[in-house]
């Protein structure tokens, strides 16, 4: 299982790019994550929020893998404890199927990209930067992993 990272922005800041790639190299080649960048639309051009999350949402659409299972994240998403998580990972690898996580920008995921995915995820009831995410999601998908092969990264 292939674990996707589909995330609006690029040029992170270095501590964003290096905190990702920390979590993303612990994990084993059977369940690597990777991140798929998404160019934001400029800010400069006049157009209203709605309008700039129309077309990322295009460009997300349009990057995400078509036999993952799509997963928006979303401070309205359903959330999950560490173990839960762990427990959802187990039946996402049982599947067989790939996973995309999919992570908005400045404003948000758009409602369609929202209604496309087969499930949304809250990592916290608090709005976060979405570079924050990508760190936080991949800790939380390492630690997912390390407390279902019984490492003792994750401790009770």
């Amino acid at each position: 299982m292939k674990l996707f990272v589909v995330a609006v922005g690029h040029k992170m800041p270095d501590w964003i790019t290096t905190g990702f790639k920390e979590y993303a190299k612990r994990m084993p080649r059977e369940s690597r994550i990777e991140l798929v960048e998404i160019k934001p639309e400029p800010r400069t051009t006049g157009k209203n929020v709605a309008q700039i999350m129309a077309a990322e949402a295009q460009r997300i659409l349009a990057a995400l893998p078509q036999d993952a299972l799509h997963i928006a994240l979303d401070e309205q998403g359903a959330p999950l404890s560490t173990k839960q998580m762990a427990q959802q990972m187990q039946a996402w690898m049982g599947s067989g199927n790939d996973v995309a996580f999919i992570i908005g920008g400045a404003d948000g995921l758009h409602e369609s990209v929202k209604n496309s995915a087969q499930q949304l995820l809250a990592l916290s009831a608090m709005t976060l930067p979405h570079g924050l995410v990508r760190v936080m999601l991949a800790e939380q998908l390492y630690r997912a992993y390390s407390l279902m092969h019984n490492h003792p990264y994750h401790r009770e």
